[in-house]
């Protein structure tokens, strides 16, 4: 992020992609930006009984969903409006079953470029310290 940096400006850019970018299904997850500064932005993704799976935690297509999402979003407070872009690689690591519950996401932007961007993300069971989810990603500008 610059050093010009507004967090109100840039938790309004990551709320505004979150309601306005994503598909229809991706909104019904309901993730929520909380916090934003020049590193990055945390979200929180409440409980949804329709992320579990059989085994009885929540599944790893949600969660690998929640992270690309959350990340675009981040991209977004940082550069006070969203950019058109796409992800190229996204690598996640499941460390630890997420039990069914609200989750809280930190994606720290590593590199935000004119024509690439790289990002972190973490996950947590709210209430755990524990990181249960990583997963880092790149991402082009189509603009």
């Amino acid at each position: 992020m610059n050093t010009q940096f507004e967090a109100e400006q840039a938790l309004g850019a990551a709320r505004e992609t979150l309601q306005s970018v994503f598909a229809p299904w991706i909104q019904a997850l309901a993730i929520e930006a909380l916090s934003a500064d020049e590193t990055g932005v945390d979200f929180h993704l409440p409980e949804n009984a329709d992320l579990v799976h059989v085994g009885g935690v929540i599944c790893g297509q949600a969660t690998a969903s929640a992270a690309d999402t959350c990340a675009v979003a981040a991209l977004s407070a940082a550069n006070g409006r969203f950019r058109t872009c796409t992800t190229v690689d996204m690598t996640t690591h499941f460390i630890r079953p997420l039990k069914p519950g609200a989750v809280l996401m930190r994606v720290e932007i590593l590199s935000n470029g004119r024509r690439m961007a790289y990002v972190r993300v973490e996950m947590r069971a709210e209430g755990d310290a524990r990181l249960a989810f990583t997963a880092t990603g790149a991402y082009a500008y189509l603009e």
